[in-house]
């Protein structure tokens, strides 16, 4: 019988502390630890990695989305949105991330309202464009966003293409989309 695996993050009892009542879970994988808190708290939890001296994770590295349909392991929820932050003081860096799940079926372009988060731009101006991101590739809003609109696709998009129930091919897009020539400008 092998013991349970104990993570030596200096950063995970200070959590546990400030937020007693909320359920954690945390791995690491390659030297980088993620804690998993739920959706709900995101928000808390990242300010308090922020505000906290003994913490003081200044910088957002990035934000992304990630779909886990058909993935082989159970998740708690389809989709999860992580943040990656570096304290440049402590020269530490932690992944923080929230599972949701939809409620409505994804292949549409429907706004599902299990699929929304609290933005992270009031406590790092950069999670703007990776949230816009997230949020056009995945359909994972962010409430409170200062400019919550697609960044890569067209505004008119019918889909979220890194969903991984989004047709390979596409739904027709290349072949009603009109492309601009320099005479059409």
């Amino acid at each position: 019988m092998s013991a349970p695996i104990t993570l030596d993050h200096p950063s995970l009892p200070i959590i546990k502390e400030a937020f007693p009542n909320v359920k954690f879970m945390a791995s690491e994988f390659r030297g980088l630890t993620t804690l998993i808190c739920p959706p709900e708290r995101m928000h808390d939890v990242l300010r308090q990695l922020r505000d906290d001296p003994r913490l003081d994770y200044n910088f957002l590295t990035d934000v992304v989305g990630l779909d886990y349909l058909k993935y082989p392991v159970k998740q708690p929820g389809r989709f999860s949105v992580v943040y990656l932050l570096q304290s440049h003081k402590r020269d530490l860096r932690i992944a923080v991330k929230s599972f949701l799940d939809p409620t409505l079926d994804t292949s549409g372009i429907e706004v599902d309202p299990a699929l929304e988060l609290d933005s992270a731009c009031d406590l790092w101006a950069g999670a703007e464009w990776p949230e816009r991101e997230v949020y056009d590739m995945f359909g994972i809003r962010f409430r409170n966003h200062p400019d919550l609109r697609r960044i890569l696709m067209w505004k008119d998009y019918p889909g979220h293409p890194l969903r991984k129930d989004y047709p390979l091919t596409g739904r027709g897009e290349r072949e009603t989309y009109t492309p601009l020539t320099r005479e059409s400008r």
